[in-house]
């Protein structure tokens, strides 16, 4: 995906990117909060595995892409569209 500042891209574009980042957000913190459930399983009867470890280093992921999606509803705002979905 291009790196296109968020005042050059249409509001088609941007209501597209909001969508698509939103569902792929959402998707990483459901993935990453069963990664970590299972891992905290598998540390009580087993010990201590690094696996523990991975969701919370993927986790600014997701705050990355939650500051994405701020971005584009505030731009989005300052040029009328309230899309709140």
């Amino acid at each position: 995906m291009k790196n296109t500042p968020l005042a050059e891209m249409s509001t088609e574009e941007l209501i597209k990117n909001k969508k698509t980042i939103g569902t792929a957000t959402a998707a990483l913190a459901g993935l990453l909060l069963s990664l970590f459930i299972l891992s905290l399983y598998k540390w009580m009867t087993k010990g201590f595995t690094s696996l523990v470890l991975v969701p919370l280093a993927l986790l600014p992921i997701v705050f990355v892409n939650l500051k994405k999606i701020k971005e584009i509803q505030r731009e989005l705002q300052m040029r009328g569209k309230d899309v709140t979905k």
